[in-house]
């Protein structure tokens, strides 16, 4: 093999290794949802709205890209996309499989945001890891990625709901009496997000957690 061979190959390696290696400052955040106006304000989408409420905080604007809608927004110099899928809930993993990858973001700089029926209204868990918990959204991003070792920031919607109604709850509205409850909960899961991405998990866990 010839020098200029040589040199050419090195550098294609190196170019290679470059787009390829993990970026520490680069993380993926997704809010789980459904897409469409019917959806909007629905207990199920409360992953969009906290992801809507960053992207308003930052002036980023939003596009609509394979699997979802995205944007970028910066914090104490990280770089952080966010993901709403569009691929309705049932289905999320593809998303999250496919941005991830294309970003090299790995599952520990990744974070889910979802709701949660087994939470009291408010309440706001973080944790690195964890089962379904009978979430449909969760569970097929288990599917999709293989594994549940991946950071999820549960918010809790409650629970009263009567027999046969889970359904009709969770794409159902917020009441006028939840209503100020629910803006704090998302106001306080903006900036879990941006402690995740700034502060070491354990601290980011300690404030994260609570109501």
């Amino acid at each position: 093999m010839s020098l200029r061979r040589i040199f050419d190959w090195l550098r294609s390696s190196a170019d290679r290794d470059a787009k390829y290696a993990f970026d520490p400052m680069k993380y993926l955040i997704v809010g789980l949802g459904n897409i469409g106006a019917k959806y909007d304000g629905t207990r199920h989408n409360i992953g969009f709205d906290v992801l809507d409420k960053l992207a308003a905080e930052k002036g980023a604007e939003w596009e609509t890209v394979q699997l979802g809608e995205i944007t970028e927004i910066k914090h104490k110099g990280r770089k952080i996309y966010l993901l709403k899928p569009n691929t309705y809930m049932n289905l999320s993993g593809k998303a999250v499989r496919y941005w991830s990858q294309k970003h090299n973001v790995p599952s520990t700089h990744f974070m889910i945001i979802v709701d949660d029926l087994n939470l009291e209204l408010g309440v706001r868990r973080l944790r690195a890891k964890g089962s379904d918990g009978g979430h449909n959204g969760l569970k097929d991003i288990q599917s999709k990625l293989g594994t549940t070792n991946y950071p999820r920031l549960r918010l809790g919607i409650g629970s009263k709901f009567g027999k046969g109604q889970q359904v009709d709850f969770v794409l159902g509205r917020w009441s006028t009496e939840e209503r100020p409850v629910v803006d704090e909960m998302i106001d306080k899961a903006a900036e879990c997000v941006k402690d995740f991405c700034s502060l070491e998990f354990k601290y980011a866990l300690n404030k994260c957690n609570g109501r």
